[in-house]
């Protein structure tokens, strides 16, 4: 029975894919949604998977851009879980960007860097949750629908495989002695 979708077809839909989570990044920054520094690590796989499946179009081996893309679509996944686990206090995220450094509440702005506001920082914490939908942070989404990219990415891979059976195995003709 023959497959329905390539799998080049499946490499450009999980390409889709990852450039469509990255522009809905961009939307809700637009919308005043400003991103963590966690929320930013998350954003460079989807273009590295963007790139795979770019270099594809040029004729890139398809199990290189598979393995570019499913490794990319599971490290923005693996980063989710974690950005999620630390907006949960399941457990404690960089000290950088979350409520778990030094105490300076007492301290101004001036007192930290001289010549700064005391007006509101721009900093955005990374275990605050800005926007949810059904209990799922942004952080969440991306964790569930990248996963699903990188099984897309391997599904790609599996069907190239049962489509075009060992190409490296070649048998040689018997010869008779």
């Amino acid at each position: 029975m023959a497959s329905v979708v390539s799998a080049k077809g499946l490499c450009y839909l999980a390409t889709a894919g990852s450039a469509a989570l990255l522009l809905g990044a961009f939307v809700f920054q637009v919308l005043g949604y400003a991103p963590c520094a966690m929320c930013i690590w998350q954003r460079y796989p989807h273009a590295v998977a963007i790139g795979a499946g770019a270099l594809l179009l040029v004729g890139l081996p398809l199990l290189f851009v598979v393995v570019v893309g499913a490794l990319s679509a599971a490290t923005t996944s693996a980063i989710g879980i974690f950005h999620t686990g630390v907006e949960r206090d399941w457990w404690e995220g960089p000290s950088s960007c979350t409520g778990s450094g030094l105490d300076l509440s007492n301290m101004s702005a001036s007192d930290l860097l001289p010549g700064a506001s005391n007006g509101p920082s721009n900093l955005v914490m990374c275990d605050q949750v800005a926007w949810e939908f059904l209990t799922l942070s942004m952080a969440s989404c991306n964790a569930l629908f990248s996963a699903f990219l990188a099984i897309l990415w391997i599904y790609a891979l599996i069907s190239n495989r049962k489509s075009e059976p060992d190409k490296d195995i070649e048998s040689s003709p018997k010869t008779v002695v």
